[in-house]
């Protein structure tokens, strides 16, 4: 049942790629059946992601949203669905030229960690699992779509003839979506090297653990110990408090992330957001400012119920407390404080237009942090994520 179930996630992660062609090809050719035929692809990629979902359920026998794998594949799910409702609403395709692209990625990010299904912890042994997570989840992919249509508006409205503050930002951001895909790029090619290193460490606990390394070890555990023989060896030794093997994973993606950069701007002999902007010369500014703006006013509720008010109760049941300091907690309280900011100075004070896009895309930086950096490397209660 679990390759079943691999088997239909691979199929999603195909066919969102070539729905994400038929898109570009919607803009291109500017006709209206290149955009229904990536619709119905997508669609189909959908049901597949969620045959994924439903077969990986019964083979683990809990909700699939347990690990980092599982958690970030539903994100990619839930993202998809996101955009599949606002497409019908909006029949906007250049919105699945830059949704579906970013799906991708999150879902490729997310088949990168173990797979195995493993037993739950005592602390996961809840109904508040199902309710807590999936809630918080589809509440970061609506919010999600407000980055995309942000990042869409910025593509379009900066103006890429000159150097600025606007033109560096909007390319750093794009340069982090490369970084993403150097991650992959990296745990593929080190993966069919075979590569594996072993190494032996002492835990808060005390414990002896023996930790495996999938990339070379460019930093290491805390006081920890090399167990294989001739593999890369870092003298640079990490503190307790910060997940090496993670770390390690994060710095791999940078270098790969910004070799994958360089090959493409030295290919296209222009920044990444100059090279975008014909696609989306066309589109509404109005238009993505509205569905910006809706993406947050819905997401923002079910992220407030999944992240904060769930987690809490959640929280409550599993360790005897509402709130903790517990890196993931702090990082969702941020989250959530920056779109309540958000929706603030849009209904009072007017921010519109770009400066709604701006705020749309440092949200969703927000996020990704937390998914990434708080999960891979700060160790917390919530580091068997």
């Amino acid at each position: 049942m679990a390759q079943i179930s691999s088997n239909f996630l691979f199929v999603a992660f195909v066919l969102y790629l070539i729905a994400t062609l038929f898109f570009g090809g919607a803009i291109r050719e500017k006709g209206h059946k290149w955009a229904n035929v990536g619709i119905g692809i997508t669609i189909l990629g959908f049901l597949s992601q969620l045959v994924y979902f439903v077969t990986r359920w019964i083979a683990a026998k809990h909700a699939p949203v347990s690990n980092l794998f599982e958690f970030t594949t539903f994100f990619g799910m839930m993202l998809v669905f996101s955009f599949i409702i606002i497409y019908f609403m909006y029949r906007t395709s250049v919105l699945g030229l830059f949704a579906l692209p970013v799906a991708i990625l999150v879902i490729a990010y997310a088949s990168m960690f173990p797979r195995e299904i493993t037993p739950l912890i005592p602390a996961l042994k809840s109904s508040w699992l199902y309710i807590h997570v999936t809630t918080a989840a589809a509440g970061e992919a609506i919010l999600a779509i407000s980055f995309v249509v942000g990042l869409i508006y910025l593509v379009k409205n900066v103006n890429q003839n000159v150097r600025s503050k606007r033109t560096f930002w909007l390319e750093s951001i794009l340069y982090s979506l490369v970084v993403t895909l150097g991650f992959v790029v990296a745990s593929v090619t080190f993966s069919a090297m075979g590569y594996e290193a072993k190494f032996e460490w002492v835990n808060k606990e005390k414990q002896v653990k023996e930790i495996v390394y999938t990339l070379p070890a460019l930093v290491t555990p805390h006081e920890g110990k090399l167990l294989t023989k001739d593999k890369f060896d870092s003298p640079l030794e990490m503190p307790s408090i910060v997940n090496a093997k993670k770390l390690n994973t994060v710095i791999w993606a940078f270098l790969f992330g910004t070799v994958i950069y360089a090959l493409v701007r030295l290919v296209l002999r222009k920044r990444l957001g100059a090279a975008l902007q014909p696609f989306v010369r066309k589109v509404n500014d109005d238009l993505l400012d509205e569905i910006g703006y809706r993406s947050v006013a819905i997401g923002f509720p079910v992220f407030t119920l999944g992240a904060l008010i769930f987690a809490m109760i959640w929280a409550q049941v599993a360790w005897t407390r509402f709130w903790g300091w517990d890196p993931k907690e702090v990082w969702a309280l941020i989250t959530w404080l920056f779109y309540a900011a958000f929706l603030h100075l849009r209904l009072s004070k007017g921010w519109q237009g770009e400066k709604s896009a701006w705020l749309a895309v440092v949200g969703f930086a927000i996020i990704m942090f937390n998914l990434v950096a708080v999960n891979l490397i700060i160790a917390g209660l919530h580091s068997y994520a």
